[in-house]
Order: structure tokens, then C-alpha cells, then sequence
């Protein structure tokens, strides 16, 4: 695979209605929030970019792009509120993209249920070796 090949991440692309479901979590408070996003392919289809804006004010931007030195995908999150992360990814099969946090034990996978429905989620480990569920981000096709 090359950089070029962003094929996998077809599932993704598009434009998106976001829920997002925050648990009580040692990271947050309980809430929601609700917003929108997309993904599309840019710079000669080398890069995904993922634009979102929530109804709190909240906006960010993220880039896909794939390291062939490594042989996976790093991705880079921007938010308006200036906080910025990094992570490295993977494609466990064609519906499931696997993301690992820098600097944090956070865990995150896209998982597409239906052509018009993925559900995000970000886990954190707990004490019982099992993982905490600290978001869930319900994306349906617009």
C-alpha cells in the first residue's frame, strides 16, 4: 500500500450528522453535544482531511496520511480551542479503522455498522484490564 491508496477509508467519506455521547469518565462530566462533519480527499487524493463543528462552539480539522516508512497511517487533530494530538492507524478489515493516541493510553476505532451509519469510539484502560468507554460519536450520512 502507498500513499496514494486512500481507498479503505471510503467508508468515511462524505458528509456526516454527529452525536456525540460523552460517559462520566475520570477524563469528563456526562454530556452531549451535537454537529456536523465530513471527510474528503485533498492535495491529490495523498491526504483525508476531516472537518467538524459542533453546536457548542467546538470545531476541529484532522489529516489522514499515510507513512510509508512506518507502513501506516498518522493522522494529526486540530481544535479551535488550540489542542492538538497526534496518532498512528491501521485498517483492521474494510469497516474498521484503529487509531492509537500519542502521548495517552486513549484507543479509538470508526466502525462502519451500515453505508450510512459509523460509530466512533474512544476508550481509555481501566483498572479491571478492560477498556473505559470515554466517547462515542455517532456519525449518519447527511
Amino acid at each position: 500500500m502507498n500513499q496514494n491508496n486512500l481507498d479503505k477509508f471510503g467508508f468515511l467519506l462524505g458528509d456526516w450528522n454527529m452525536e456525540s455521547i460523552i460517559p462520566k469518565s475520570k477524563f469528563s462530566e456526562a454530556g452531549t453535544d451535537t454537529g456536523a462533519g465530513s471527510f474528503k480527499k485533498i492535495l491529490n487524493d495523498k491526504y483525508v482531511l476531516f472537518e467538524y463543528s459542533g453546536k457548542s462552539g467546538g470545531a476541529a480539522k484532522g489529516i489522514f496520511a499515510w507513512d510509508d516508512k512506518i507502513k501506516l497511517y498518522r493522522y494529526w487533530w486540530f481544535e479551535n480551542s488550540g489542542n492538538f494530538l497526534q496518532a498512528t492507524c491501521s485498517f483492521i478489515n474494510n469497516e474498521i479503522l484503529a487509531m492509537n493516541w500519542h502521548d495517552s493510553l486513549l484507543v479509538q476505532t470508526f466502525v462502519k455498522e451500515t453505508p450510512n451509519r459509523v460509530v466512533l469510539k474512544m476508550q481509555h484502560p481501566d483498572d479491571n484490564g478492560g477498556y473505559e468507554l470515554v466517547l462515542e460519536v455517532i456519525l449518519t450520512k447527511r
